[in-house]
Parts: structure tokens; sequence; C-alpha cells
């Protein structure tokens, strides 16, 4: 079977760390690629999870400090206290 050329485009970083991992555990980065692109083909699938589902910059800080106990309000006793504190 020949041998086709393909082109991927990474920031410079990512290339650099990629290269650096893959001679690490002795590969080259086009082997990698080939192992990921018969992975996929063989299992018709991305051979890894993807998710969206990672929280960001601001809902982390709002999830850590809630989990200090910092800037929580409550409980309410009603409707009305919860609506107050919420268009404070």
């Amino acid at each position: 079977m020949g041998q086709m050329n393909v082109n991927i485009r990474m920031d410079e970083a990512t290339k650099t760390a990629f290269d650096r991992f893959c001679r690490e555990i002795g590969l080259s980065a086009s082997t990698a690629f080939n192992i990921f692109a018969k992975t996929v083909v063989r299992e018709q699938r991305i051979p890894f999870e993807l998710s969206t589902d990672v929280p960001n910059a601001a809902t982390r800080a709002a999830m850590d400090k809630a989990n200090s106990g910092e800037d929580m309000y409550g409980p309410f006793d009603s409707v009305a206290e919860l609506m107050e504190a919420l268009n404070a």
C-alpha cells in the first residue's frame, strides 16, 4: 500500500511537547499519528473520551469558593428572601 503525506497544524508548544513525549516512549510523531488513525479506523470511534463538561475558570473559582464556604447565602425562609438575595 502506498504512503501519503498528511499535514497537521498545531501550536509550537504543543508540537514540542508532543515530539518530546513521543521520543521518550520510543516513537516518532508520525508513528504516533498512524497508531491513532489505525485505532480510529479499527474501532470506528475516537479512542478517548471527548467532553465539554470541564468547568471553565470562572465556574471552577465559584466552586472553590462554595467548597470553602465563601460567598454562601441562605438558607432562605421564603422565595421572596431568595429573590431579594439574587437581585442584590
